[in-house]
Parts: C-alpha cells; sequence; structure tokens
C-alpha cells in the first residue's frame, strides 16, 4: 500500500515544498503547503487558533501531501499522517540551496503567500533572515526529531529519513500510487 497522508518535513530550504508537489503529483493527491495556511499579508503570523482550524480543515480528506515543520500544528497533522519524509540533508546543502532560492525569489519579486516577498534586506540584514532561521534551527531539529518519532503517539508512522537529494529522487522514483 502507497503512502496516502504523508508529512514533509526538514530544515528551511531542503525543498519540502518542491517534493511535496512531485508527491502530489505522483500519486494525484492534494498539496497542502502550510507556509500558505500561516502567513498573512506583510509576513504577519496567522494566531494560533486561526492556522490550526486552517490545517484542520486542509487535512479533513482521505489523501493529502503536507510540508511544513511547524510545532504548534505538528499533532494534529502527525496524528492523521501515515508517513514523515524528514529531508535529512547537510547543512552545506541546505545553506547552498537557501542562498540561491533568497536571490531568485528577491530578484523576481515572486509573490509568496498572501502577497508575501523575499527581499535581500530582510534575508541578510534582519533578525527575521530566513538564513538566520536555518542555522538555528538546523542542529534542533536533527537532535528533536528523532525523539519525536520514537513517541508512542506517532508509532503508527513510517518514517522514511531521506540524507540527499539523490536519496529523494530515488524515493520518489520508486513512489507508484
Amino acid at each position: 500500500m502507497y503512502p496516502q497522508r504523508i508529512s514533509v518535513i526538514g530544515t528551511s530550504g531542503t525543498g519540502k515544498t518542491t517534493l511535496a508537489k512531485k508527491i502530489a503529483q505522483r500519486l494525484a493527491i492534494p498539496h497542502i503547503e502550510l507556509d500558505a495556511l500561516h502567513w498573512e499579508p506583510n509576513w504577519v503570523e496567522a494566531p494560533d487558533c486561526i492556522f490550526q482550524e486552517r490545517v484542520l480543515k486542509a487535512i479533513s480528506s482521505d489523501r493529502w501531501v503536507v510540508d511544513g515543520n511547524y510545532s504548534q500544528i505538528r499533532n494534529i497533522i502527525w496524528v492523521k499522517a501515515d508517513t514523515i519524509v524528514w529531508l535529512n540533508y547537510s547543512l552545506s546543502v541546505i545553506l547552498t540551496r537557501l542562498l540561491w532560492r533568497t536571490f531568485e525569489r528577491s530578484l523576481t519579486q515572486k509573490e509568496l503567500w498572501s502577497g508575501n516577498r523575499e527581499t535581500l534586506q530582510k534575508a541578510f540584514l534582519s533578525r527575521d533572515s530566513i538564513l538566520l532561521w536555518a542555522l538555528q534551527t538546523y542542529s534542533r531539529r536533527r537532535k528533536e526529531y528523532p525523539i519525536l518519532f520514537a513517541q508512542p503517539e506517532y508509532s503508527h508512522l513510517e518514517v522514511v529519513e531521506l540524507r540527499s537529494p539523490k536519496a529523494a529522487n530515488d524515493w520518489l522514483g520508486n513512489l507508484y500510487g
């Protein structure tokens, strides 16, 4: 049986959304991007109760793939998920990807969620920098996730740990719906 409810997790910049979109396409299931449910205009975070409502509604069906790492809604998703795909890449891979993505988004002014756009100033000269966030959360996530996976409430989950982009592509290539 192939996975029906998948949560793709990993440090910012690993390519969670890209992989989740590919999984959704491969399995012909809905893709849910948590950032789109979380961010309001002007980079304002949705209140937790609103965010939780949005997530519950989004995952109310029997089949989906969701991407993101929000601890305040983790239990909501993981209890319903059957598979976790953990993109556990090296810090050098993550930072390289994040730098390229940030430059591209900043220069093209690509709209992300709720009209928000990345800027070089925010990326490099702000305490809200996505690059700084990745550096601050990288080690913590690598320690935290195995502990969470071992919790009894998550014993039903199949955990797929992918340690490189090649491993992710290989796994995706073997995924059939």
